[in-house]
């Protein structure tokens, strides 16, 4: 009778250990601003991020497992996105990391991801170079992903919305002296001679600057027609303000992130007219959209997003992630890798219908007649052109290979 009790007693206790093995968490990293002026962008895809694993978690986790975020707030500040990297790697195990807001950070810190084979799917950072930084050369295999619209894209559209919609012929380029900001002026650039039309004033500015008189008046005096910009909220606010400083008012068309809120808020009615390209503008044209737009105010408040994209890409970045793992079926980087690179499921995001978004040699989900133009209307972000999203346009799908 004693060791029959003790023979079910050892069954029981290997079957609990089983269960909880089973039940590990999957780590995964989610690195980003939380402070600072990146933060309304950093904090909204977080939390569109959290809204995403929380349904996850409660439908069952992925193979069993739930996953477990390893928040780190890396303030877009390169040095310390590496710090974060090496740490989320060697000390907390992630089996891959969403996120990079910042185009300098993903830069420097996505290099050890991609050395320990572990995937990143970029879910903001639009720098043109960030999927391509491992294409060839001494790698194999790239492990670098993104579900952004990249800055070829927007400048492309940036360009076309300026000449060929709205007829302006003297551009002038404003940007901040990040790598985002002078990559993105390169880009538009590049758009612009495409067309036949060049700059007739390029100024840049730093991060933090509050007063853009000095750059504005050069674009005046240089006969400026139209404002293109690359940069973030809090110093595009500033244009806009030092334009009505001067009493001067041309239009402002940038990159997505004059969708910020830092923009929105601090440049108030000086701000109205902006444009920009947007994967998402928050208004409820799917009903998984209305849904993901109920959820995030009920779990944080407000009634307007901070960077409506940024939640928006981060929340279908964890439903990437989990459709590889779970067709992968290991935790394995190169596994996950190999599976993003070969979904053979559809994933329903807030973005697109994600069907066979990547290939081995094409890591943007994202393509080109995805996003529309957003414009800054009395503290949001509306429809520029509320055509781009009527009927069977609002869910917009990238063309298959």
């Amino acid at each position: 009778m004693m060791l029959r009790t003790t023979l079910i007693t050892l069954a029981a206790s290997t079957a609990l250990v089983s269960a909880a093995y089973a039940a590990d968490p999957i780590k995964v990293g989610l690195s980003g601003p939380y402070t600072g002026g990146s933060s309304s962008m950093g904090v909204s895809m977080r939390d569109g991020v959290k809204l995403a694993v929380d349904e996850i978690n409660k439908a069952g986790g992925v193979m069993g497992r739930p996953i477990q975020l390893i928040e780190r707030d890396d303030e877009a500040k390169n040095e310390l996105g590496v710090q974060i990297a090496q740490e989320l790697i060697n000390k907390e195990q992630v089996v891959a990391t969403l996120g990079f807001i910042n185009t300098g950070v993903g830069q420097a810190a996505q290099r050890f991801y991609q050395e320990a084979e572990i995937p990143v799917l970029n879910n903001v950072a639009t720098g043109s170079v960030l999927t391509k930084q491992f294409s060839g050369g001494t790698f194999k295999n790239n492990y670098v992903f993104r579900n952004a619209a990249n800055d070829g894209i927007q400048s492309a559209m940036i360009a076309e919305e300026a000449v060929k919609k709205q007829g302006f012929k003297k551009p002038a380029i404003l940007n901040d002296a990040t790598n985002y900001g002078m990559l993105g002026r390169s880009d538009l650039k590049a758009a612009l001679e495409k067309l036949g039309v060049t700059a007739v004033a390029e100024e840049k500015f730093n991060i933090g600057d509050t007063d853009m008189t000095s750059q504005v008046l050069k674009a005046k005096e240089a006969g400026a027609d139209v404002i293109l910009t690359y940069a973030i909220g809090p110093e595009l606010a500033q244009i806009a303000n030092s334009m009505a400083k001067l009493g001067w008012k041309v239009p402002m068309i940038g990159s997505w992130t004059l969708s910020m809120a830092s923009f929105i808020d601090t440049s108030g009615a000086n701000g109205d007219g902006a444009m920009m390209p947007q994967t998402f503008i928050e208004v409820p044209s799917t009903p998984k959209r209305k849904a993901f737009i109920e959820a995030y105010h009920k779990a944080y408040g407000g009634d307007r997003m901070p960077s409506p994209v940024s939640a928006a890409q981060g929340y279908d970045s964890a439903y990437l992630l989990k459709a590889a793992i779970e067709q992968a079926k290991s935790t394995d980087g190169p596994k996950i890798r190999e599976a993003l690179e070969n979904l053979n499921t559809k994933v329903e995001g807030l973005i697109t219908v994600y069907d066979h978004p990547f290939t081995a040699t094409d890591h943007e989900a994202v393509s080109n007649n995805i996003p529309v133009f957003g414009l800054v209307k009395g503290g949001r972000v509306v429809p520029a052109h509320p055509e781009d999203l009527a009927g069977d346009k609002a869910l917009r799908m990238k063309p298959k290979a």
